[in-house]
C-alpha cells in the first residue's frame, strides 16, 4: 500500500472509530446534556516580571518562583504570557514552580525583525538556561505546541513530561497537511479567533468568559499581525516517532481546528503516549474545561498514567 492510501486509511478509521461507541479501554465521564457551569478566574498567586534579551528580540514572561518542579507553558498563537489565569494558581498551590513567557510579537515582546523571526524552541531554551532549570515539565498550546514538540525532539533529557494542547504539532507530512488543511474552508483564519478557538457550547453558556478570553487575545496581540517562529528542522512522521519523552495530548470534540480523528493520527505515530479528549470543548481546554484540565494536567505531571484515549 502506497503512504498516501495508508494515511488515507488512517484517517478513514479515525472518523470511524469517533462514530462509534466508545471502545473497551476509553473511559467516559461528565455530562452527554448538562451544560458548562461558568468558573471564575482564580486569583492570581504573587509572580516575578522581567525580561530576557535573546538575538533579535526581547522577552517578556512571569515566574511565581519556589523550590517545587517548574512547569513552562508556551502559549497559543492568539494569546501571550497572560492566557494561563487558570492554571497559574492552581499548579503554583499544588508545589510547582509556574513561568510563562510571550513569545516575539506577543504581549510585552519586541516584534520579530522581518523576515527573521527565530527560532522557537531556541528561545525557549535560552529562557530554561537563563533561569537555571535543569529539567522541567513543558505544555504547549496550538502553535505553542509547535515548539514545544519541536524543543522535546531536541532536548529530550531536560524534560520531565510535555502535555500538548490542541496542536498540529508542525507536523510537515504532505497527506496530513492536505487533509487538515481540507477541514478549513476559505475565509476560515479571517473568522474571530474566540469563534474559532471557543466552542458553542462554551460561548453560548458563559459570554463573560468568551469576551474574556477575546480581551486577553486582543491584548496579546496588540493588533498586529504576527510572524511566527520557524522549527529547528521539518517535523515529519518519522521524526515524531523518536519522541521519548512521557506526552499527553489534549483536545476538544468540537474544536474546529483539531477535531477527534486528527488528534488520533497523531497519537498513532506515539505509541507511548496518552490522550484525552473533552466533551463539549473546542480548542482551548484550559480555558474552556480549566478545572478539570488542571486536574487531569497535574495527575498527570506527578507521573499518574491515563488509558492510550480517555474522553470526558
Amino acid at each position: 500500500m502506497s503512504r498516501r492510501r495508508a494515511i488515507l486509511a488512517s484517517a478513514a478509521t479515525a472518523f470511524t472509530m469517533s462514530a462509534a461507541p466508545a471502545a473497551a479501554n476509553t473511559t467516559q465521564g461528565g455530562s452527554q446534556c448538562g451544560s458548562l457551569p461558568p468558573e471564575p478566574i482564580p486569583t492570581q498567586v504573587p509572580a516575578r516580571e522581567s525580561f530576557l534579551d535573546v538575538p533579535g528580540a526581547r522577552l517578556w514572561f512571569w515566574d511565581t518562583g519556589g523550590n517545587g518542579p517548574a512547569v513552562v507553558l508556551s502559549h497559543p498563537g492568539s494569546g501571550s504570557a497572560l492566557s494561563w489565569p487558570y492554571q497559574q494558581p492552581v499548579f503554583a498551590k499544588a508545589g510547582y514552580r509556574v513561568i510563562a513567557y510571550s513569545r516575539r510579537g506577543h504581549y510585552k515582546s519586541t516584534m520579530p525583525e522581518p523576515g527573521n523571526p527565530g527560532v522557537g524552541a531556541d528561545d525557549l531554551h535560552a529562557l530554561v538556561n537563563h533561569l537555571g532549570l535543569r529539567r522541567f515539565h513543558l505544555i504547549g498550546a496550538a502553535l505553542g505546541g509547535y515548539y514545544a514538540t519541536d524543543y522535546a525532539l531536541l532536548h529530550p533529557e531536560r524534560l520531565h513530561s510535555l502535555v500538548i494542547l490542541s496542536s498540529f504539532m508542525g507536523i510537515s507530512d504532505p497527506e496530513y497537511l492536505r487533509v487538515t488543511e481540507w477541514l478549513r474552508p476559505p475565509g476560515f483564519s479571517a473568522m474571530r479567533h474566540d469563534f474559532l478557538e471557543l466552542s458553542p457550547y462554551y460561548r453560548a453558556a458563559n459570554e463573560a468568559g468568551a469576551r474574556k478570553w477575546l480581551e486577553i487575545s486582543d491584548k496579546s496581540l496588540g493588533g498586529h499581525d504576527i510572524e511566527s517562529q520557524k522549527l529547528s528542522s521539518p517535523i515529519s512522521w518519522a521524526r515524531l516517532e523518536t519522541l521519548r519523552v512521557r506526552t499527553l495530548l489534549v483536545g476538544g470534540d468540537a474544536d474546529l481546528y483539531l477535531p477527534p480523528p486528527i488528534l488520533r493520527m497523531i497519537t498513532a505515530h506515539l505509541p507511548a503516549s496518552s490522550s484525552i479528549i473533552y466533551s463539549k470543548v473546542g480548542h482551548s481546554a484550559s480555558w474552556e474545561r480549566p478545572s478539570e484540565f488542571n486536574r487531569d494536567v497535574l495527575k498527570f505531571l506527578s507521573g499518574g498514567r491515563f488509558p492510550r484515549e480517555t474522553c470526558r
